[in-house]
């Protein structure tokens, strides 16, 4: 017989014994932090923030212009806009833009704004294609001429850069405090902005046919950047057939919001620019009023859901 006596772990503990179980707390909290913790870390990067920064001052100088002063354009602007129900429709566009680089200056998670980039990079390389397509309709020498055209030319490029360098960013995990997107709804909201991108689309590529039977008169120029910024909805909400996340759109659909105030607003205060014996001016104000009802019921609801 042996006079070593066991260890006290080993007279207790057997091999085949199980490990005691999780509690369920910890089993259904730690993934979804794990899931940061090792794949992604779902940031802005430093790039991606600063281009947010440098393209907001004009911004907010194009939306001031256009909304404040539509009626200015022949003095102030980079190219005559007639009516002024279409300088105040790209204002609108301005303005929505102001609150979506406002967010990707200041939030933290790439995934809350990754979704407005493809809409930024489409807008931006029709309204630069849209200029060398119209480039005799521009005031030469006028310094919004120059910005313009340099905006235009280089932005395109840097949001694209802005896209790669942030491209594995998202690890697609909810936040904390997220809510899934219902079904219906995400159906509903891309084919609203299906609709509206392919109306922009048709505008864009073949203007001609628009002129005398749009909302409001129509050159080729005006046309094609009315085309661009219908575009705009259906470049962020096709991503909801993907991505469930109500944290993920949030903030764009802040701005999709600020845009279709905007546009209500001109609406009213540019009502006699509207030509209501076309049948497409009646079809564009109900759409408009309907696009409203629908996006506030939809946001106001996702944030109950999130509060509650």
């Amino acid at each position: 017989m042996s006079d070593v006596e066991p260890r006290h772990d080993e007279r207790h503990a057997r091999p085949s014994d199980p490990a005691p179980p999780e509690p369920a707390e910890r089993r259904h909290s730690e993934p979804l932090a794990d899931r940061h913790r090792a794949g992604a870390t779902d940031r802005v990067r430093p790039f991606t923030r600063v281009l947010a920064y440098v393209v907001l001052p004009f911004l907010v100088a194009a939306a001031f212009l256009l909304l404040v002063l539509p009626g200015g354009t022949e003095q102030h602007f980079a190219w005559t806009i007639n009516p002024p129900i279409t300088a105040m429709l790209l204002g609108s566009a301005y303005a929505g833009g102001i609150w979506f680089f406002v967010q990707v200056a200041v939030q933290r998670r790439w995934h809350r704004v990754r979704h407005g980039f493809p809409a930024v990079l489409v807008f931006a390389t029709l309204a630069g294609i849209a200029t060398f397509l119209h480039w005799d309709r521009f005031h030469f020498g006028h310094i919004s001429f120059i910005t313009w055209v340099a905006l235009y030319v280089t932005t395109p490029v840097l949001v694209l850069i802005a896209i790669i360098v942030n491209l594995r960013e998202d690890d697609g995990a909810p936040e904390g405090d997220d809510v899934e997107i219902p079904a219906p709804w995400r159906y509903l909201l891309a084919f609203v902005g299906a609709a509206s991108s392919v109306t922009g689309l048709v505008l864009f590529i073949a203007p001609q046919a628009f002129l005398e039977t749009w909302a409001w008169d129509l050159t080729p120029l005006t046309a094609r950047i009315v085309g661009t910024v219908l575009t705009l909805p259906g470049f962020v909400n096709i991503w909801m057939l993907w991505d469930n996340r109500w944290s993920a759109f949030r903030r764009v659909f802040q701005a999709q919001l600020v845009c279709l105030a905007c546009i209500l607003i001109a609406m009213v205060v540019r009502f006699g620019d509207f030509v209501w014996s076309r049948p497409s001016a009646w079809v564009f104000a109900v759409g408009m009023v309907a696009s409203v009802a629908v996006y506030l019921t939809f946001y106001l609801s996702l944030e109950r859901r999130r509060a509650g």
